[in-house]
C-alpha cells in the first residue's frame, strides 16, 4: 500500500496538472478551425451598446467567440475582460438571444468588453467556429498568429499578445 505524504501528494499534483495541460493543448489543437485565409477579414459591425466597430491596422486583435450558455465561457469572461483594459479584444456572442438578453447578461457580470451579437452565427460561420469559447489572435499586419478553443488564461493571452 502507498503511503501518502506532502511530496507524494505534490507529485500526483504535478503529473495531473501536467496530463490535463497537454491533454487540453491536444484538443484545442484538433478541434482549431480550419481557415481557408489567416488574414484577418475586414470587419465593420454595429456592436452591442450602439458603437460602430471597424478592424485598425497596426495593433494586435483578439476575436473571442463565446455564448451565454457555455460554462467555460463564464469561467473565462473575467480572463477576456482584464486582456481587453490593454489590448482591442472584439468578443462575439454566438447565438445567445437578442441585444437584451446579452446585455442583462454582462451587466450581472460586470463585463465591459466590445460585443458583437451573432445572434444568427453568420460570423462563427465564417471563422469556421464550432465550439466555444474560440479565440484567435491577430498581429498590427492582420494575419492570425493564434488560435485557442477552449479555456484560455489572462496571462497566456498576455504572454502571446506580448510577443506580436
Amino acid at each position: 500500500m502507498k503511503k501518502w505524504n506532502i511530496r507524494s501528494i505534490f507529485k500526483e499534483m504535478v503529473t495531473i496538472t501536467a496530463a490535463v495541460f497537454i491533454l487540453t493543448n491536444i484538443i484545442s489543437y484538433v478541434r482549431k478551425p480550419e481557415l481557408v485565409q489567416t488574414k484577418l477579414p475586414n470587419i465593420e459591425a454595429a456592436l452591442l451598446d450602439g458603437s460602430q466597430f471597424k478592424v485598425e491596422k497596426g495593433k494586435p486583435l483578439v476575436i473571442h467567440f463565446w455564448a451565454t450558455w457555455c460554462p467555460t465561457c463564464k469561467l473565462e469572461a473575467p480572463n477576456i475582460e482584464r486582456v481587453s483594459k490593454k489590448y482591442e479584444v472584439l468578443t462575439i456572442a454566438v447565438n445567445s438571444g437578442d441585444d437584451k438578453k446579452i446585455k442583462t447578461y454582462l451587466k450581472e457580470r460586470g463585463l465591459t468588453f466590445k460585443v458583437l451579437n451573432d445572434s444568427d452565427g453568420k460570423w462563427a460561420r465564417q471563422f469556421k467556429v464550432e465550439a466555444f469559447p474560440t479565440t484567435f489572435i491577430y498581429d498590427g499586419q492582420g494575419e492570425l498568429r493564434f488560435t485557442e478553443v477552449g479555456y484560455t488564461t489572462t496571462a497566456g493571452l498576455l504572454a502571446r499578445l506580448g510577443f506580436l
